[in-house]
């Protein structure tokens, strides 16, 4: 009963396969191999963008730090959402890659920003002129920190915000395939064709054991992003085995299948409890994490028997009234079975 991350799970047969296959011989490093040049073409295919550059990295937050210091000086600021992950789970990298920025936090429902609310940050900010941190650029978590997705829509809606003033758009997309799925779009509809500039392409959270790429629909930014990732520390030597996982990570649809099965689970795991005695969802259940609160005897029992998931927030004690619900996050992954849900659910009954 495992979910407290997909992070957690282990790497997925094929993934694995292709690493072991890619072991074999001796071939050009960093990054000048064979399979980093299946995997541009053929995420060029899929986001249907024949001259976007593609680039692997071994981490979300250097994805996401990177990216954002392509678009923002030290003088400016990132709006994204409050609960955003580059605000809450990485440490102040995104400021630390741009050399001093800043984020500036924007509400909305549900880890997701709202365009009005977006708007009235953008026009707050620079309005005393040089004394003030300037505009930089908009990121956008998709699927969000709640487990919420955004719409092509929505996407769309907040990129014209940004446009407005002339801002480009970041998006964070370790869960991107879990939001792909949840809404049915292309992904070059949930990206460039929608107002997205550069995008973190998850791999990691959905079955590799640790490759992003970062997506630069604008391909005169590459060699910026080339000296940044060099200067940062985060080019690979031995780059055949992330371009390995990224090259299997998408053959045959892999990806998608993989976010489709964790999602099923989430959705699995959602209405079980949700069907429970005093229970209650916290956010809606739209990709593959759970946000829900049940009984403190129920957390008990689970715990009890050794089910690994988080309080959220984590301040929260097991020591007090059984009745009283107490929030929790749960997230599925490629592994998730249906047993270890039925088995889950059981306990919280």
């Amino acid at each position: 009963m495992h979910f407290a991350s997909d992070n957690t799970a282990g790497v997925a047969p094929q993934i694995m396969a292709a690493l072991e296959a890619a072991n074999a011989g001796n071939v050009p490093s960093y990054g000048a191999d064979a399979l980093t040049e299946a995997v541009t073409v053929r995420l060029r295919e899929i986001f249907e963008a024949p001259q976007a550059a593609v680039y692997l990295v071994a981490t979300g937050t250097v994805a996401n730090a990177l990216s954002c210091a392509m678009f923002c000086a030290p003088w400016e600021t990132v709006f994204c959402h409050r609960t955003a992950h580059i605000e809450e789970d990485e440490c102040g990298a995104p400021e630390f890659f741009i050399g001093g920025g800043k984020l500036t936090l924007v509400d909305g429902p549900h880890a997701k920003m709202d365009p009005a609310a977006l708007r009235r940050a953008i026009a707050h900010t620079g309005r005393g002129g040089i004394h003030n941190l300037q505009r930089g650029m908009v990121s956008i978590t998709n699927a969000t920190e709640a487990g919420t997705v955004y719409s092509v829509a929505e996407v769309t809606a907040l990129a014209e915000v940004a446009r407005d003033f002339g801002l480009p758009v970041h998006m964070d997309g370790a869960r991107f395939a879990n939001a792909l799925v949840a809404t049915g779009a292309s992904p070059a509809e949930m990206t460039w064709k929608a107002g997205v500039d550069v995008l973190s392409f998850g791999g990691t959270k959905n079955g590799c054991m640790g490759v992003e790429a970062v997506i630069l629909f604008d391909p005169a930014r590459a060699r910026d992003f080339e000296l940044r990732r060099k200067r940062g520390g985060h080019l690979f030597s031995k780059h055949r085995f992330l371009a390995a996982q990224m090259l299997a990570y998408l053959a045959g649809g892999l990806w998608l299948d993989l976010a489709a099965h964790a999602n099923a689970m989430a959705a699995r795991l959602s209405e079980g409890i949700a069907a429970l005695p005093g229970a209650s969802l916290v956010h809606p259940t739209e990709a593959n994490a759970v946000f829900a609160a049940v009984p403190r005897a129920a957390h008990r029992r689970a715990q009890a028997a050794g089910a690994a998931y988080y309080l959220w927030p984590f301040d929260q004690s097991l020591d007090g009234p059984g009745e009283e619900p107490l929030a929790a996050r749960l997230v599925c992954s490629w592994a998730t079975t249906e047993e270890e849900i039925d088995e889950f659910l059981s306990l919280l009954r």
